[in-house]
């Protein structure tokens, strides 16, 4: 079955960077879009960053284009988010996610930005 397991999340104070990591397992990774959403406590969910399946584009919210770069690696079924100059309201908890099917999310890591 579809599997995304994302990683990496924590506590950083702003200006600090973390970087995500989402397995990916139970179908043809190398085939699909992917993309990282977040969500903030009483915010609805928001599409952060995509990459196409051989990872030639990507996309980005305005909120963080410039500071966030998404990658993959196919050979590993691993798509990664380097967040870089993070603010406080890049808090939030961070899903990976894909269309196989149906919409396939991973359980989310939370993201903290404090000093």
């Amino acid at each position: 079955q579809v599997q995304l397991v994302e990683s990496g999340g924590g506590l950083v104070q702003p200006g600090g960077s973390l970087r995500l990591s989402c397995a990916a397992s139970g179908f043809t990774f190398s085939s699909y879009i992917m993309s990282w959403y977040r969500q903030a406590p009483g915010k609805e969910r928001e599409l952060v960053a995509s990459i196409t399946s051989a990872g030639g584009t990507t996309s980005y919210a305005v909120s963080v284009k410039g500071r966030f770069t998404i990658s993959r690696d196919n050979a590993k079924n691993t798509v990664y988010l380097q967040m870089n100059s993070l603010k406080p309201e890049d808090t939030a908890v961070y899903y990976c996610t894909t269309l196989v099917g149906q919409r396939r999310w991973g359980q989310g890591t939370q993201v903290t930005v404090s000093s």
